[in-house]
């Protein structure tokens, strides 16, 4: 799985004028399911993200995790982060799982971020979805299990 993590203040994401998910401090992820993956794979990416450091603490370091500074997360799936630039001016997409294992994977990460103590809120798969933030740092790490 591939994950774009954005630490934010706030973060929302609306489908046909409706918000179906949101956060306030914490972080938004963007989320792919890659050809070939499975659960063990989103298990070790949400263990990961629910315990990185990158909240800072009382002294300016980043020290925290999510969980440690009481955040929440707002996961977003996002397979164009599978995009194959390597060739031509159109990305191509054939590395991402199918739809329906994607959504599968999507749904499965959520859930074990959410059992990794972080509230969990999600966009909408394969919708055409409208995402707002305001990246806090601005930090943002790419991540690969």
């Amino acid at each position: 799985m591939r994950a774009l993590l954005q630490r934010v203040s706030h973060a929302s994401v609306t489908v046909e004028g409706e918000v179906v998910g949101q956060t306030g401090p914490g972080l938004l992820i963007l989320i792919c399911a890659m050809q070939g993956d499975a659960e063990a794979q989103a298990d070790h990416l949400a263990a990961k993200i629910a315990k990185l450091r990158i909240f800072t603490d009382q002294a300016g370091k980043m020290n925290l995790s999510v969980r440690d500074m009481g955040g929440s997360a707002l996961v977003v799936s996002q397979f164009t982060l599978a995009a194959d630039t390597s060739r031509g001016n159109r990305p191509g997409f054939s590395t991402a799982a199918p739809p329906e294992e994607g959504r599968r994977l999507y749904e499965y990460f959520a859930k074990a971020l959410e059992a990794q103590g972080v509230p969990v809120e999600t966009g909408r798969f394969g919708a055409d979805m409208k995402v707002a933030l305001l990246n806090d740092g601005p930090v943002t790490i790419w991540m690969e299990s």
